[in-house]
């Protein structure tokens, strides 16, 4: 993890690091208030909807898991994926 404009990590320092999994669940009628809020200022330098629910004064639940996962950004990682549940 780091702030945007701060210096990389030095190899060798010991941090504590996470993988994001995104995966995010709502109620209908929660989404329906969330279409109704307008962008927030930082969600909009960000570029994330998330904050928009934060700085509304929403909670965001966030576990922890040992599960790994795989992630589906492009059309390649979706054949890749199809090919290994495939094999399953």
């Amino acid at each position: 993890p780091a702030a945007r404009g701060e210096p990389r990590q030095r190899r060798g320092s010991r941090i504590t690091a996470y993988k994001h999994l995104g995966l995010y669940v709502y109620r209908k009628n929660f989404l329906l208030k969330l279409a109704q809020m307008k962008p927030t200022p930082l969600e909009k330098i960000e570029g994330l909807e998330q904050l928009r629910i934060l700085e509304n004064g929403y909670r965001i639940k966030v576990v922890e898991t040992e599960c790994d996962s795989i992630g589906v950004d492009t059309p390649r990682d979706l054949e890749r994926v199809k090919a290994l549940l495939q094999k399953q």
